[in-house]
């Protein structure tokens, strides 16, 4: 009986594994960022964002989607319409390395590579991980690692590793028997308030050992002479955010016993 019910067991398992079809496909579009540099405009493209995904779907309404996303973000002070932000000076550029999994849910029924023309929107919520690394450019012209500077002032560099948490809503399309175009909006919330090496107050100069490291630490057009020590450098937002917008092509594999074939 033992035999028998592991038998039955395996041959389910089996099934289940067969019974949904595959996809597999690249990523094009562009990046932005919410945090200390731009806290107002969560839809500001400041810079790219290319990838590849295998997504598994289960049914025509519930689908998931593992990913890698190489992107870059940026912002500069001087760009910023507030004066008080043009004053600070700051600007930096980051690279992103992602790797997300997230779980999609079809608001209507969306079969790839069996019905032509199929079209749906969707929404998605996920977990990854994400690796960044914050430069800016001196006034040497030299383009310099910020994370290593400290120039906040911390007793150790931050984590080079945040957690992302992926969510947003995009549409669905087959238009070529196995190929599929999906449009989406990613929003990724982090634990890590220094995508942009920015989070709390000015630390003290003579704190600094180096020199460039100090410049970019401060860089304020006219400093404040009577606290020029732990004035607000930051929003004081405890995390920051970055988002992307793309488009992606697919190519689906169906079983010989995908789940809409009965």
């Amino acid at each position: 009986m033992r035999k028998i019910f592991t038998l039955l067991l395996l041959s389910i398992i089996t099934l289940v594994a067969r019974a949904q079809t595959w996809e597999a496909g690249g990523i094009i579009g562009g990046a932005g960022y919410m945090g200390d540099l731009n806290s107002r405009n969560p839809v500001q493209v400041s810079g790219g964002a290319i990838g590849v995904f295998a997504r598994k779907n289960y049914s025509p309404y519930f689908s998931v989607r593992g990913s890698y996303t190489f992107g870059w973000i940026s912002a500069d002070d001087k760009n910023s319409p507030n004066e008080v932000d043009r004053n600070r000076n700051l600007s930096f550029l980051t690279t992103l390395h992602e790797v997300s999994a997230r779980a999609e849910f079809n608001f209507l029924e969306y079969r790839p590579g069996v019905f032509n023309n199929s079209l749906t929107p969707y929404v998605f919520l996920g977990l990854g991980g994400v690796y960044y690394s914050p430069t800016a450019k001196a006034d040497d012209g030299q383009r310099y690692d910020l994370r290593s500077g400290r120039t906040e002032g911390e007793t150790k560099p931050y984590s080079k590793i945040a957690l992302s948490i992926p969510y947003g809503v995009g549409l669905k399309y087959n238009f070529l028997g196995k190929l599929s175009l999906t449009a989406d909006a990613t929003y990724h919330y982090t634990n890590t308030d220094y995508l942009d090496d920015v989070s709390g107050n000015y630390a003290d100069p003579s704190k600094f050992t180096n020199a460039t490291a100090a410049g970019l630490a401060d860089r304020r057009l006219v400093k404040n002479p009577l606290n020029p020590v732990g004035t607000q450098r930051g929003d004081l937002r405890p995390h920051d955010s970055y988002m992307f917008f793309s488009i992606s092509i697919s190519y689906t594999w169906i079983t010989d016993r995908c789940y809409f074939t009965k």
